[in-house]
């Protein structure tokens, strides 16, 4: 795996640590839905599947 790619999956691991941390949680922590889904839930799974995009398209550079 090259260099870049490494650093892009390193910088992707320490923002999501971040995000996921309690003060930055508790923005999104009041009361309304998206979607029928309570906000809080909605931001985290959506985090979630955006770096899991992240992650993809890092390595289909990498195999390509």
């Amino acid at each position: 795996m090259k260099k870049r790619h490494e650093q892009k999956l390193v910088v992707l691991s320490i923002a999501l640590f971040l995000i996921f941390n309690v003060p930055f949680i508790l923005v999104f922590n009041f009361e309304g839905a998206v979607f029928g889904v309570p906000t809080l839930y909605f931001s985290i799974f959506s985090i979630w599947l955006l770096s899991i995009v992240i992650s993809y398209i890092v390595l289909k550079r990498h195999y390509e």
